[in-house]
């Protein structure tokens, strides 16, 4: 992600928005304190940009006229719904494969959550019964440590769940790229689901424990490093916090949210302040 330009809070920039999806060109626009800042998802598109801002700040029209500009408005039309999720592609497809599993859960059932716990699940006597963790990795099911977080038990749990993934995750791609949220992702997945597992669950599952990584990430950000351009508003930070907390009390069995995965929120929030940490404070080193 590169910073192209800093424009007045009031500038208009309709038309300049128009022009650069016309042209295919990735950018987005933050509200900072100083001002709207542009930027640039394509390096490549560097040039062209900076050519269409000068003609956008001299007054010149910016896209051509007639059945050109038509078809030109309409290409961008299709592909502007596409770009915020060409510009997070990890978290896309993340979500992607979250709505994949749930939709096939819908079909298969049980099938797919014996598939995706952290430990092989069967039926003895009429009994649960788990396997080890140990012996389940060493007979190469690794993708286990992972797979509980894409699993979801409702439509309330996987829009939830997503609407925090995509807040948060667009963020982190926006200003620190893919490998760092693929790098949460993985630690924040795999360390809650170990952090679950810990205390002697094995039927549990979400992208919760990501989703609080990514809060204690973006906070983390928005108040070391605050020129990047994270945020999250104060009482949202309350809010998941309050929820985590509350759901961690016998308060909640009352009103039907005992069966939380307390362990792997804490986990992943743990994880995401760690990760965070570390990279403000190499930065600020530098």
């Amino acid at each position: 992600m590169h910073r192209v330009m800093l424009l007045p809070r009031d500038t208009d920039t309709r038309e300049l928005r128009k022009a650069l999806w016309a042209e295919r060109i990735g950018h987005f626009f933050t509200d900072e304190e100083e001002g709207q800042v542009l930027w640039l998802v394509d390096p490549q598109q560097r040039d062209a940009m900076q050519r269409l801002v000068m003609r956008w700040q001299r007054g010149e029209p910016l896209r051509p006229e007639g059945g050109r500009a038509r078809r030109l408005h309409g290409a961008a039309g299709r592909v502007a719904w596409l770009a915020p999720f060409r510009q997070a592609p990890v978290t896309a497809a993340a979500m992607a494969l979250c709505l994949a599993v749930f939709a096939v859960m819908s079909v298969l059932g049980d099938l797919v959550t014996a598939a995706l716990t952290i430990v092989p699940v069967g039926v003895a006597g009429g009994q649960l019964v788990f396997g080890d963790l140990g012996e389940t990795l060493a007979s190469g099911q690794v993708w286990r440590l992972l797979s509980p977080a894409f699993l979801h038990f409702g439509w309330m749990h996987l829009v939830f769940n997503m609407l925090w993934l995509w807040y948060f995750g667009r963020q982190v791609e926006a200003f620190h790229g893919r490998g760092r949220m693929l790098t949460l992702l993985l630690a924040a997945g795999i360390g809650g689901n170990l952090a679950q597992y810990a205390t002697g669950t094995v039927l549990f599952g979400g992208m919760s424990g990501v989703d609080f990584a990514l809060l204690g990430y973006v906070w983390l950000m928005s108040r070391r490093r605050p020129g990047d351009g994270f945020f999250v508003p104060q009482m949202l930070v309350v809010f998941m916090l309050g929820w985590m907390v509350f759901t961690m009390t016998d308060v909640a069995e009352l009103f039907g949210f005992g069966n939380v995965a307390n362990e792997a929120h804490l986990g992943g929030l743990v994880v995401g302040l760690v990760i965070g940490w570390y990279h403000s404070r190499h930065v600020q080193r530098h």
